[in-house]
């Protein structure tokens, strides 16, 4: 007999036993990246990389800051990034 698995943000959880494994983020992105891809027909993927990471960093860093109360040294902290860093990053996304 098969689990009952569904998913819940970034886990996976077993229903039969109420276990939880968490998924990496990279699975989500490889997801997005390939549906991406798919939806060009054919088409060259041109600049790739830099759209991925403006794609993820404006939103990266909008959690952070929720996760972190709107405390810039603490998302700052959370991200591994100075706290002038994060502070430019905000800038150049037009995040306030």
């Amino acid at each position: 007999m098969t689990s009952n698995v569904s998913l819940k943000n970034s886990e996976i959880i077993n229903m039969d036993t109420k276990s939880t494994m968490l998924l990496p983020l990279s699975v989500y992105v490889k997801q997005a990246i390939e549906q991406y891809l798919t939806q060009l027909s054919g088409h060259e993927a041109i600049g790739l990389h830099a759209l991925v990471i403006n794609e993820v960093e404006k939103p990266l860093l909008e959690a952070a800051l929720e996760h972190a109360g709107y405390n810039q040294t603490k998302a700052a902290k959370s991200l591994g990034l100075s706290r002038s860093t994060l502070r430019k990053k905000l800038e150049q996304y037009n995040i306030s």
